[in-house]
């Protein structure tokens, strides 16, 4: 993936993402509120991610115990269908913090070695999502409280959605740039 590609890409999911908030607004509120503990969530966006990470895991070189990946395929996979059993609250919420930990690292691989000035958009958003996905994975309750502080006005779900979605046309316009 080019830097281009990423850049755009990234653009049209913020603007999908905010024009969800911008349009619907306080009418989404049960819809978004029901995400942290949606079972159908849960299946997706963990089911993504596990699937995600196995696939890497599959294809780990001699130097990233690639010898064991058969051994760690079965002991991960193992764990990530135990987690529907076991932990199943909030699942949904780790699963879009495993899935935007993942598609970091496609993103920053565009970004590597180019012009400091051309990627700084990108990947300071990227980095702030890391940094999200990391505190939704260690504490997914917090989501919930985010959500309920979004909703307790009706103009901070459209205020919220108005800036993923001009963030977006800015990193839209920088891509068509390069």
């Amino acid at each position: 993936m080019t830097l281009f590609q990423a850049t755009l890409f990234t653009g049209i999911a913020l603007i999908a993402f905010g024009a969800h908030f911008l349009w619907h607004g306080i009418s989404s509120a049960p819809a978004v509120k029901a995400f942290p503990r949606s079972k159908v969530a849960a299946v997706i966006f963990f089911g993504s991610a596990s699937a995600w990470f196995l696939y890497h895991i599959l294809h780990l070189g001699p130097a990233d115990f690639g010898q064991y990946r058969h051994l760690l395929f079965a002991l991960f996979g193992l764990s990530a269908l135990g987690a529907f059993y076991f932990v199943p609250d909030f699942l949904a919420v780790r699963g879009l913090a495993a899935l935007l930990l993942l598609a970091a690292q496609p993103l920053l691989n565009a970004a590597y070695m180019q012009d400091p000035a051309s990627r700084l958009w990108l990947v300071s958003f990227v980095y702030l999502a890391i940094l999200v996905a990391l505190v939704l994975g260690a504490c997914p309750y917090r989501l919930r409280d985010c959500i309920d502080w979004l909703y307790r006005e009706a103009a901070r779900s459209r205020i919220f959605g108005a800036c993923f979605a001009l963030y977006g046309v800015l990193l839209i316009v920088i891509a068509l740039r390069y």
